[in-house]
């Protein structure tokens, strides 16, 4: 609970320092580069305070930075290009609204690193199956979700006013998600020999990554936002009959109902 409480409060500084920079500029730019960087202060901070040294507590230190870093940079070049995110449409401007995001964002960093914390906190494990399976989930998903990042990228720079449908984009609507979803889950595995007693509440990181992105801040406004877009055109229906919506599958052939 102490690590937690640490973890918790300096996500909330990050968080609070770049809300009043968002706030006061009534800018984008700035909102997702917090989110990677609190997952960074957390853990260069954990790191310096347990004076991690050993190598499988180090992995976990290295998974979430490799992560954060990557994820930090790809979204602020995004920002940067397109200038407004949308999930903030009539938030921004109300700050009630607008903070509890930032909020939700803080407390989401902590649950998050569950796992990681554990492994940081715990003294250095026997390296075992469960460690190499963890690396293995979580190297998964961070080449699944840099793939379709780097991929959806690309198609953007070309010019194409439709949507994506190329790639890993092919097999699934939302791959880039299932990839983060994966990595942590990875993490979470490669933490079970790290957890006892009531560390196994770890499991809570992974499940709360999964429910923000499959049930509130990930997929649900995209879709919602795609149908409202493309809902008439034949093109994009047959894309949402035919592609999974989250776990990357081969396209559906022959007629079906929409998922």
């Amino acid at each position: 609970m102490p690590d937690f409480l640490l973890a918790l409060g300096i996500s909330v500084a990050v968080n609070l320092f770049f809300f009043a920079i968002a706030a006061w500029r009534k800018t984008d730019t700035v909102t997702d580069l917090s989110y990677g960087l609190s997952f960074v202060a957390v853990t260069a901070a954990m790191v310096a305070i347990k004076e991690v040294r050993e190598p499988l507590r180090l992995a976990v230190a290295l998974f979430v930075l490799a992560w954060a870093l990557r994820l930090a940079a790809h979204l602020f070049r995004r920002i940067l290009a397109v200038k407004v995110d949308h999930r903030f449409d009539g938030r921004r401007e109300k700050i009630t609204k607008f903070a509890a995001f930032w909020a939700l964002q803080a407390l989401s960093v902590a649950v998050v690193m569950l796992p990681a914390l554990g492994v940081l906190s715990s003294p250095p494990p026997r390296p075992s199956a469960f460690h190499a399976a963890g690396a293995a989930v979580w190297l998964s998903g961070f080449a699944v979700e840099t793939i379709s990042d780097s991929q959806k990228w690309r198609w953007k720079r070309s010019g194409d006013e439709g949507f994506i449908r190329s790639g890993l984009w092919s097999w699934s609507r939302h791959p880039n998600y299932f990839g983060e979803m994966l990595l942590w889950w990875g993490i979470w595995v490669f933490a079970l020999p790290s957890l006892s007693g009531w560390g196994h509440l770890a499991v809570l990181g992974p499940l709360h990554i999964t429910w923000l992105l499959v049930a509130l801040t990930g997929i649900p406004p995209l879709e919602r936002r795609a149908q409202a877009r493309f809902g008439d055109d034949p093109a994009y229906l047959e894309y949402k009959r035919r592609t999974s919506i989250l776990v990357p599958l081969p396209p559906r052939e022959g007629r079906g109902s929409e998922s």
